[in-house]
């Protein structure tokens, strides 16, 4: 027989965050892009030591970062190093466990009245989830319950997709500083045309600064950034969720109502495997029941 841990949707394990809560589906995905740069550079004689120009990353990166702090500010560039370990440890909420949580407070609150939660809140690891039910057992007003934990959310979502924002930015600036730092190196090879036997090899060097601003856009700001705002995507709707549990037990619906309304949070795929693992539990408590 199944039991209630048993109950949970599995994400596809190539999407799902290993290896002591880090994801490394980006990781992955940065090894793969570069590799496929640098696999392709030795794939037509060249090697890497070619691409190397100080002074192309110094216009680039350093022109990137001050533009960037102009834009969103100090404060919000000092959080880039945070936000990209977000976007690394994110750990996606365990859905199915959070609709089990709730359809039990649902069944307990319809049995024995809401108060009884207040235990189960110490052990409540979710703390939205735990403040929202603590709200409910203090005999807030329902539709005061809903404004505080829905500007809440609508806070959080400002704050990631303003840390998103901040990607985008360094991704949108940096080509253009690329060429920037291209337009430089070209005027000082044709300022000393005089020597034509160098003038190949300096034009080279000058692009390097156009190759350092399109990679490190599309190779590691945007990709950065799509990363925080699918995070964001996914904890906002993550916390609605939650969110029409906490009122729909304030409301006292039927415990299998409120299993459905959150079950609805699920994507087809997972509402699927969660209705096939709760049919398996529960025909194994039939059988158990006709046994005895």
């Amino acid at each position: 027989m199944a039991d209630d841990d048993d109950i949970q949707v599995v994400a596809d394990e190539a999407d799902a965050p290993k290896g002591g809560g880090i994801d490394l589906s980006l990781l992955i995905g940065f090894a793969v892009a570069f590799g496929g740069v640098i696999g392709g550079l030795y794939m037509e004689g060249s090697s890497v030591g070619k691409y190397y120009g100080p002074s192309a990353g110094v216009i680039v990166l350093g022109g990137t970062l001050g533009v960037t702090i102009a834009s969103v500010g100090l404060a919000a560039v000092k959080s880039i190093p945070s936000t990209f370990m977000h976007a690394l440890k994110y750990q996606t909420m365990d859905r199915p466990k959070s609709i089990n949580t709730l359809v039990g407070f649902a069944e307990k609150a319809r049995r024995e009245g809401l108060l009884v939660l207040e235990d189960d809140l110490r052990t409540t690891e979710d703390e939205f989830m735990r403040r929202g039910v603590q709200l409910v057992v203090d005999g807030t007003d329902p539709e005061l319950v809903k404004e505080i934990l829905r500007t809440e959310v609508d806070s959080l979502h400002e704050e990631r997709h303003a840390d998103a924002s901040v990607w985008d930015t360094m991704g949108g600036f940096a080509p253009t500083l690329g060429i920037c730092g291209t337009v430089i190196g070209l005027v000082l090879v044709l300022s000393n045309i005089s020597d034509p036997s160098s003038l190949a090899a300096s034009i080279a060097v000058a692009f390097i600064a156009t190759l350092y601003g399109l990679g490190s856009a599309n190779l590691i700001f945007l990709p950065v950034g799509n990363k925080l705002k699918g995070c964001a995507t996914d904890e906002v709707s993550g916390k609605e969720m939650l969110i029409e549990g906490i009122l729909a037990i304030q409301s006292g619906d039927n415990p299998r109502i409120v299993e459905e309304k959150l079950v609805a949070f699920l994507t087809t795929k997972d509402r699927a495997r969660y209705r096939a693992a709760k049919e398996l539990k529960d025909g194994g408590d039939l059988d158990m029941d006709l046994a005895a």
